[in-house]
């Protein structure tokens, strides 16, 4: 499953980077920088609609061609994909007060250390970014020294190299503006990707961490 058929993979992995490719969120080129970017049109032809899906099957029975309807017993309507297998669809499977609590999960515990997210390659690991977000933190870069911009930082990650980040307050980050990387804490969250949950794995050295086991799912 991980590595142990390179060919394999590289194909899967060259698939999925030519669908995210495909869909992902371009701009129109515009000369003039005052005129803000346009997005691009996307071709959404090929995607499928699972709530139409749904709506039309309760309706009158039909689907659209490559999906099948699956008969395992359950409460509710199952789909799957004929050029897919072990793919299923379940159409509400989870209550309005449970999709808010997996999405408030996601923002506020998933995220947290030793999880991994798509920020861990720039930023290393991220405490409490919900937190920061939400105080109108900004995360600053600066080389490793003694002394900080205060005393009393509110959070500190390292990067493994002479430097690391810190959440500092708006005013003392506009400060050290000039002379540091900064960014909003907002920003951050606003293109937080993914959390791996579980084991750990590092898809530098194609291996994964079973020591940095964390984050139990709730019931």
């Amino acid at each position: 499953m991980y590595g142990s058929d390179r060919a394999g993979d590289d194909a899967e992995r060259t698939a999925f980077r030519k669908t995210e490719k495909k869909y992902k969120l371009y701009y129109e080129n515009s000369k003039s920088t005052k005129k803000k970017k346009q997005p691009k049109q996307v071709d959404l032809s090929e995607v499928l609609d699972f709530k139409s899906i749904s709506e039309s099957f309760n309706q009158n029975g039909e689907l659209p061609p490559g999906v099948v309807h699956v008969n395992c017993g359950f409460d509710r309507p199952i789909f799957g994909l004929e050029n897919r297998p072990g793919f299923y669809f379940i159409p509400g499977s989870l209550t309005l007060d449970e999709q808010c609590t997996w999405i408030r999960e996601s923002l506020t515990n998933f995220p947290q250390p030793p999880n991994r997210t798509n920020h861990n390659v720039i930023y290393g690991p991220i405490s409490n970014l919900f937190v920061a977000a939400k105080e109108g933190k900004v995360f600053v870069e600066e080389e490793r020294s003694d002394n900080g911009l205060d005393s009393e930082p509110s959070a500190s990650v390292s990067n493994g190299d002479s430097h690391r980040w810190k959440f500092y307050e708006e005013d003392i980050a506009r400060a050290r503006g000039k002379t540091c990387k900064t960014v909003p804490a907002s920003v951050l969250l606003r293109k937080l990707r993914w959390s791996t949950l579980g084991l750990q794995f590092d898809w530098s050295n194609v291996g994964i961490h079973s020591s940095e086991l964390c984050c139990v799912f709730t019931s």
